[in-house]
């Protein structure tokens, strides 16, 4: 099997608006919460990015684009420097272009209903372009001439997980020599703020996944990119990669819109290693999906240790208590904490944890980074809808 490896990331995040950054508050629990500034007064808290040096350097302009195609457009020009792809000697219709979105450009159709409902104003000619759930990928493609595949995958909290997934398969069948792959999200718009509050699952305090005082979850936007090649193009190129991307795991639940089902999960996991030839037990780390709700949590508790029958837990973390739950980006930033977990021997801990829950007893790496050299791990997206996505990465010698 043609093996694929990554080459490049770039992060936008609340907690750091580079790779370097971001991995910095994983390691640290550094959590960046505030007072949802759409919503004042609200008492609501969110993961924002608050950041906007990253605005600078932008190869289109951010007017044109909504928040979310921002944060995308930012982040893959940093996964492409750091791989060292440039068009000329790639051609252009060998690099393709795959993020995930969960809805799209939420804070401009906010906007627009705005001047429509409230102020009973035209919309802007843009809204369409703007708001469409395509736009960051159409835009990634623009400001970097890539004209190979391109297109959004949108499954709600596994949006970019499949995203990455869907690259891989790509790069194996030979339809492009580099992809660009990850996701993006900017949600923190009034009426999606609310609308997630009104399901009584975000917490007005921390995300405390597996812990017993956790009460729900903290909404946040960024985005994360990944370049993915095969490894002779890469090598082609004179890099010395030391991550694979090794497997990608897949399924539904076909239950229930909302709650998660342990046996969806089962199946996504052991998809993915199957596709990485590989065995639970040749897991050293997983980073869990770990939202910090009841319900979820309890049940990714109840597939992972399913997963490993009898055999011991390795060590599981979460870093949505770092960054908050990024929605469609969620599966692209934890892919990227658990490659630069391989590359730099340190697996980041579950932040805020405050007391063991005794539906999660596993080790979930609790407030403390942790020194661990790590030959392959998994990272989880478990997405409403019951779509599921696993993604498995290995070390390279």
């Amino acid at each position: 099997m043609t093996t694929i490896v990554v080459s490049g990331v770039g992060v936008i995040s609340s907690v750091g608006c580079d790779a370097n950054s971001f991995w910095q508050s994983l390691v640290t629990g550094s959590d960046n919460l505030s007072e949802a500034s759409v919503l004042p007064g609200s008492g609501i808290q969110v993961s924002e990015v608050l950041d906007r040096a990253f605005l600078e350097n932008l190869p289109v302009p951010a007017s044109a684009m909504d928040r979310n195609a921002v944060f995308a457009v930012a982040a893959a020009g940093q996964a492409l420097a750091a791989s060292g792809v440039k068009l000329g000697p790639l051609k252009p219709d060998r690099i393709g272009v795959i993020l995930g979105n969960g809805a799209g450009g939420q804070c401009s159709m906010d906007d627009q209903y705005v001047r429509l409902y409230r102020e009973n104003k035209r919309l802007h000619p843009m809204t369409v372009p703007k708001a469409m759930v395509s736009s960051s990928a159409s835009w990634v493609s623009m400001a970097f001439g890539i004209t190979g595949p391109c297109f959004v995958t949108s499954s709600a909290c596994a949006s970019s997980s499949h995203a990455i997934g869907i690259a891989m398969q790509f790069l194996r069948a030979g339809l492009a020599d580099v992809m660009v792959a990850g996701g993006t999200e900017a949600p923190l718009s009034v009426g999606t703020v609310t609308a997630w509050d009104a399901m009584k699952i975000m917490s007005r305090t921390a995300c405390r996944p597996f812990a017993a005082g956790r009460d729900g979850l903290i909404l946040a936007e960024g985005a994360g990119v990944i370049i993915l090649e095969t490894e002779s193009h890469a090598r082609s190129r004179g890099l010395r990669p030391a991550v694979e991307a090794a497997g990608f795991g897949f399924s539904a639940d076909a239950g229930n819109i909302v709650s998660p089902d342990a046996d969806g999960m089962l199946r996504a996991m052991n998809i993915a290693l199957a596709d990485a030839k590989m065995d639970a037990g040749d897991l050293a780390y997983i980073n869990a999906h770990g939202t910090g709700t009841r319900a979820n949590d309890r049940t990714e508790t109840v597939a992972l240790k399913r997963l490993f029958a009898d055999r011991r837990l390795p060590p599981v973390s979460s870093t949505k208590g770092v960054t908050g739950h990024a929605l469609g980006a969620a599966g692209a930033l934890e892919a990227i904490a658990t490659i630069m977990a391989i590359e730099r021997g340190i697996v980041p801990p579950t932040a805020n944890f405050d007391a063991a829950d005794p539906d999660c007893d596993f080790d979930c790496i609790p407030n403390e980074a942790r020194s661990l050299q790590i030959s392959a791990a998994m990272s989880n997206s478990f997405a409403f809808g019951g779509l599921n996505a696993a993604l498995v990465f290995r070390a390279l010698a």
